[in-house]
């Protein structure tokens, strides 16, 4: 377990131990599962080793949960439901809520977190982009293989279930790009 890659020595570490078979667990800074090989490289670990040790990337941000106590139905606007559709969701069963505020929330809206997920798996194919050095065509096939899947997606089915509000959905997500 690394506690977190912050320089090319503990990124170096690392990676070596992948590539001799060892389980490595470790945290990185990154917008999104997808830019962790860049980041790796910007580093300065070798493409080799970024290519044959990195086997899964998740990458997670926390959203605000609505408050239980004083949540409400939300009808969305035109615009919120233009951004969940565009996603391709099913709305069925949609539950869209909002806090009012109350004292149990400090008159937020919201109390507690929950964490939002997306994951990359490095099949062959993206091992291969990335050992020739390929980052457009990486960066392509990446965001193929995890259409559907990406924090944007997650934080919005948990908009749909009731859990948290669009406002935090795109808080989490509103630096991805991903349907460009």
């Amino acid at each position: 377990l690394v506690g977190e890659m912050r320089d090319q020595t503990t990124a170096d570490v690392g990676m070596r131990a992948a590539m001799t078979g060892h389980l490595v667990l470790s945290t990185l800074h990154t917008n999104d599962a997808l830019s962790t090989a860049t980041r790796l490289l910007d580093m300065g670990v070798p493409r080799y080793m970024v290519a044959l040790s990195l086997h899964l990337v998740l990458a997670h941000r926390l959203v605000r949960t609505v408050c239980t106590h004083c949540a409400e139905p939300h009808e969305p606007d035109a615009r919120e439901m233009a951004l969940v559709e565009g996603l391709g969701l099913s709305l069925d069963g949609a539950r869209f809520m909002r806090g009012r505020g109350c004292v149990h929330c400090n008159d937020t809206g919201y109390a507690g977190r929950m964490g939002v997920y997306e994951f990359l798996e490095m099949d062959g194919e993206l091992v291969t982009l990335m050992n020739r050095g390929d980052s457009e065509g990486f960066t392509q096939l990446g965001r193929q293989r995890m259409r559907g899947n990406t924090l944007r997606h997650d934080a919005t089915r948990r908009v749909i279930q009731g859990l948290t509000n669009l406002d935090e959905a795109l808080r989490v997500s509103v630096y991805l790009d991903e349907d460009a």
